[in-house]
């Protein structure tokens, strides 16, 4: 089962994804992202400087502007594409 990391505000969507069947865990900081197969963050806190030496391996979507329906079927897009 694929783990996705979902921003603590993001209620919505985390139920959206878990009656989609995926096990959902909060991320409140970077720490919690480690070993995530996809992350669902807000945008809100975009990289501004476009440095990207993240040492997350996880796809990152970013939910701002998009629908639980929306995000869920990003999130399966982004899983497809990895198998």
């Amino acid at each position: 089962m694929s783990k996705i990391g979902v921003e603590d505000s993001l209620t919505n969507i985390q139920e959206a994804l878990r009656e989609k069947g995926f096990d959902v865990v909060e991320i409140k900081q970077e720490a919690d992202a480690k070993n995530l197969d996809c992350c669902v963050v807000t945008g809100l806190e975009s990289n501004v400087m476009g440095i990207s030496d993240t040492s997350l391996k996880a796809s990152i979507i970013e939910a701002n502007g998009l629908t639980a329906d929306q995000v869920c079927r990003e999130v399966e897009n982004k899983l497809n594409a990895i198998q």
